[in-house]
């Protein structure tokens, strides 16, 4: 309980990366576990995630930081990796039966009824999102989000500094990554490595709300 409660207190937006440390690779495949069983309603794992280690990866992510997100260009090439959390732009038929048939073989049925019920409560809310209330893409870029917190508590747990990002041109990055064309759209962008001196944030004090102010026991 203790590591929790350190992880929590200590861990903060990196704002400067190191360029000259690379995290190594052991770590980045414990985060790529952490990223794929990473929670989501009724397990649809509606997410893809584009990971670049390589120069020319982080260039290519960083030309959807020019302009008005200029800001983050520098964090984007000097992160040892850069994470880009995508959501699918559709939950069709064949993504869903993919699921089922991996739980499948991952031995989650003990009955053809269970694999039934499996089927017909994550066909519900697909379609529930799809068709009815009609956010079927505010739906799955919530399980992102999912993602990105299981990905930030992960990666202060091995003692990587993390920077999430919203700040870059969607459009363009979808468009330098050819995500639409996979049936996917970037939704934030998450800078690993390691903190240099000129992150400023890691030397000032964490500030939240109190916990009168945040959390009611009932």
């Amino acid at each position: 309980m203790e590591n929790i409660a350190r992880i929590a207190t200590t861990r903060h937006t990196c704002k400067a990366f190191d360029p000259a440390r690379k995290i190594d690779a052991s770590k980045v495949d414990a985060l790529c576990s952490v990223l794929r069983y990473a929670p989501s309603s009724v397990n649809s794992q509606p997410w893809h995630f584009v990971i670049a280690a390589s120069d020319e990866g982080k260039g290519l992510i960083a030309q959807a930081t020019q302009g008005g997100f200029a800001y983050n260009e520098a964090k984007v090439r000097n992160a040892s990796h850069v994470v880009v959390l995508c959501a699918r732009t559709d939950l069709d038929e064949s993504h869903l039966a993919a699921i089922l048939a991996q739980e499948d073989a991952d031995g989650r049925f003990a009955t053809p009824e269970a694999k039934a019920g499996q089927n017909t409560s994550r066909s519900f809310y697909a379609g529930l999102h799809r068709n009815e209330l009609k956010d079927a893409s505010v739906w799955m870029e919530k399980q992102v989000y999912l993602a990105l917190g299981t990905l930030l508590q992960g990666a202060a747990a091995l003692e990587i500094d993390a920077c999430p990002m919203e700040g870059f041109d969607q459009a363009k990055l979808d468009e330098v990554l050819g995500l639409r064309e996979r049936g996917l759209t970037s939704v934030v962008l998450t800078g690993l490595g390691y903190r240099s001196e000129l992150d400023f944030n890691a030397k000032l004090p964490k500030s939240r709300l109190p916990v009168a102010a945040l959390i009611t026991l009932i």
